[in-house]
């Protein structure tokens, strides 16, 4: 993480953690029907990571992960989701993040992606074939769902 992207991510959520005290995330894992997994790089963080946000007020964080997964990929989930676990995200910033993270197999495309600013890219990879510069975090959620195992510890 460079210096102004590790500046720039502990203001956010400096600012967020003043605001909420403890701060929930939400995460959706697009895996299609030839076994890809959905993908993005942000333009504020490196890494590739799965679509995903805050919980907003008044919404669950199942809803929050069909939210972002339209928003930034363009893709609404159509089925159920099924959750994989809640994960504590510890950071250079903070450790109060706690990420919800849900499977989804049934969700259609109903927007073209186009980069912009908070989304540079996005891009199917196959479970078993993760991309060079993968979030470490997302990087053990692709390898669960790739074995069958699940993390026992909770962390992201």
């Amino acid at each position: 993480m460079s210096r102004w992207q590790r500046v720039r991510t502990g203001a956010h959520l400096f600012l967020v953690g003043i605001r909420r005290r403890m701060v929930i995330g939400a995460r959706a894992v697009l895996i299609d029907a030839d076994g890809r997994v959905l993908l993005l790089r942000h333009t504020y963080m490196p890494g590739w990571h799965f679509p995903g946000g805050g919980v907003e007020p008044g919404e669950t964080a199942a809803e929050a992960a069909r939210r972002e997964a339209e928003e930034e990929a363009g893709f609404r989930v159509d089925g159920q989701m099924r959750l994989l676990g809640l994960y504590l995200h510890r950071s250079e910033a903070t450790d109060r993040d706690h990420v919800a993270v849900y499977v989804a197999r049934e969700f259609r495309m109903v927007k073209p992606f186009s980069a912009n600013g908070e989304i540079a890219e996005i891009g199917w990879f196959p479970l078993s074939q993760p991309p060079e510069g993968v979030d470490p975090g997302t990087a053990r959620r692709i390898a669960e769902l790739a074995s069958g195992t699940e993390d026992t510890q909770g962390l992201w």
